[in-house]
């Protein structure tokens, strides 16, 4: 009861000090945040709420990448390596209204993440607007119309919200031509979204939940660690000494000794007592399943 009540005052309180992030009229146009090191590898994936397709965009992966590769903040994951990604990352857009209902549960799991990990009163000292990612689902109707983006950042050890970032912008404010576009029209291009005025007021909406993501950073590197894959066990382990054949015959060929704990994986081929099988190395031939374990 206590806590709860403790909760409520703390959640009171920021929503008084703090405003949503988003683009306004007249505001400076948002810098992108900038990181010495990264705080993990990113998997991104596009959340069930695509709404850049209502505005003839296609997806937001590549300006995405760009803003990762841009701040240095995280290391985009490989897919084709043996090392999981730290963070899964969903992103989602359409109006604020809309984006805002599709980030409710991420917003309740992130906030009482913060306020158990004690790290909502470090964020709030420490990083300029950063505060305001506890405050920043409620104002953002209006008749104007809005681009808003979401981004939630997912633990893959544990399938729990760690963060959650959203930008709103009613009109763009960056610069997306000329010589002084530079990485915002970098980003917007990637996607192809500097030929469209309400793709590059998604580009500003997404730079606005990108910078309120790397605000939570010590939440994020509180994340548990994601544990690599354990390596497949073998199919087959040499119970003696013996010899991997040229064919499936006690008379064939010898192609290697085999010493008693070599081990070997199945091709899936068999005929009689013996099975085809493939070392270490590379190396295929046959093997008397009486010889293994």
């Amino acid at each position: 009861m206590m806590r709860n009540a403790g909760f409520a005052v703390l959640a009171a309180a920021l929503a008084m000090q703090t405003a949503p992030l988003a683009a306004k009229d007249k505001e400076p146009p948002p810098e992108l945040v900038r990181c010495d090191a990264p705080i993990g590898s990113i998997a991104l994936v596009e959340g069930d709420q695509a709404g850049w397709t209502e505005w003839g965009l296609g997806s937001p992966r590549a300006l995405l990448n760009a803003l990762v590769t841009e701040s240095g903040c995280f290391t985009i994951d490989n897919p084709n390596d043996a090392a999981p990604a730290r963070f899964l990352v969903t992103a989602i857009a359409g109006s604020a209204e809309e984006v805002d209902k599709g980030m409710e549960l991420a917003k309740g799991a992130a906030t009482e993440a913060l306020v158990r990990s004690g790290a909502a009163s470090s964020l709030l000292r420490g990083v300029p607007g950063g505060g305001a990612v506890l405050g920043m689902f409620g104002g953002l109707g209006g008749k104007k119309k809005t681009v808003a983006a979401g981004l939630r950042v997912v633990s893959p050890a544990n399938g729990m919200t760690v963060a959650a970032g959203q930008g709103v912008v009613k009109k763009s404010s960056l610069t997306f031509g000329g010589p002084s576009a530079g990485w915002a029209g970098t980003a917007a291009n990637a996607s192809g979204y500097l030929g469209s005025k309400d793709g590059q007021m998604l580009t500003e909406a997404f730079v606005l939940a990108f910078n309120q993501l790397v605000a939570q950073r010590e939440l994020m590197a509180s994340a548990p660690e994601v544990a690599a894959a354990a390596p497949a066990a073998p199919d087959a382990v040499v119970a003696v000494d013996t010899v991997m054949r040229a064919a499936a015959s006690a008379d064939a060929a010898a192609v290697r000794s085999l010493r008693a704990g070599t081990e070997l994986d199945a091709t899936g081929n068999r005929e009689g007592l013996f099975i085809e099988v493939r070392d270490n190395f590379g190396t295929t031939g046959w093997v008397s399943v009486e010889d293994l374990k």
